[in-house]
């Protein structure tokens, strides 16, 4: 008897398929890290889709009995899961952050920023006005944008990415949350397509992984694209360039926040003039910088 035919015929309550996919991850050594941390988590996500039961795994239905179709249909989300090692995002079409739902597949990185819990607690302290402009670069599913939007409800939001299939999917997000009205995607490579706009605030999570760490990184970011990820050897080769021109588009009091990630060392080494203020959170995440205009390279 294979596996599958094993399964199906000793396999009965929703519990049952919880505890076999998180035996089956460990088995296989699944890497977490796309909005879950654990086989737990995960196994009740991917579960919970593939029945059309709320993802957050309600109890009441843990000893539910399964019927033969809905058997196969979580049997065919959890191999996809560990033999093509897609990150459950991408099966289940949904990311949350900052507390909101996201559609996502594999033309945008997932979201799992740590900038997610800044816009959570209203960027407190380092936001010292109601900004009334605001940029999301690099936008990608346009998450971190349309949080923002969320938080200030009278801000006029941009979402710039150089990718055309990502600024396709925030542009269904931001339906998806009726901000029409407030909130733009604009193609543009950095500040290429806004020319003589300026902003109150500039968030960006960019590309930084260097050569190293991308070359080394488990399988479940191979489904991810490359331009989001990669940024040159030591992962600054678009940091250097948002650097160069943000001024030009700050405010006079504007703010860059940018996320580096483990690439913040070098960044420090190759621009030590730079007052970095590095942000820290409670639920984890580095390398997330603040310059102010009047400390970016010809905003003095």
């Amino acid at each position: 008897m294979d596996q599958r035919a094993d399964v199906l015929q000793n396999l009965y309550s929703v519990r049952d398929f919880l505890r076999w996919a998180c035996s089956r991850f460990h088995e296989k050594s699944l890497f977490f890290g796309h909005g879950t941390d654990n086989a737990w988590d995960e196994a009740v996500q991917l579960v919970m889709h593939a029945l059309h039961l709320p993802a957050q795994g309600d109890q009441r239905f843990l000893d539910a009995r399964l019927t033969e179709a809905e058997k196969h249909a979580v049997l065919d989300v959890l191999d996809r899961r560990i033999s093509e090692r897609v990150p459950a995002p991408y099966i289940t079409g949904e990311a949350w952050f900052a507390g909101l739902p996201f559609r996502v597949d594999e033309r945008v990185l997932i979201p799992r920023s740590p900038l997610g819990e800044l816009i959570e607690n209203g960027f407190e302290p380092w936001l010292p006005f109601v900004p009334e402009r605001i940029l999301d670069l690099c936008t990608g599913s346009g998450c971190i944008g349309i949080a923002c939007a969320h938080l200030f409800e009278d801000a006029t939001v941009v979402l710039s990415d150089i990718s055309t299939d990502a600024l396709a999917v925030a542009r269904d997000n931001i339906a998806r949350h009726d901000l029409g009205n407030r909130v733009a995607a604009v193609a543009s490579d950095l500040f290429d397509g806004l020319p003589g706009e300026r902003f109150d605030l500039i968030i960006s999570n960019p590309p930084y992984v260097d050569a190293g760490d991308f070359n080394t990184l488990p399988e479940e970011f191979r489904h991810e694209p490359a331009l989001a990820l990669a940024s040159g050897d030591d992962g600054l080769d678009f940091t250097r360039r948002l650097l160069a021109e943000a001024a030009d588009h700050l405010t006079p009091e504007g703010i860059l926040i940018v996320e580096v990630g483990n690439s913040w060392p070098a960044l420090e080494e190759a621009f030590p003039q730079l007052p970095f203020t590095w942000l820290e959170f409670e639920r984890g995440g580095h390398g997330v910088f603040l310059l102010h205009r009047r400390d970016l390279p010809g905003g003095g």
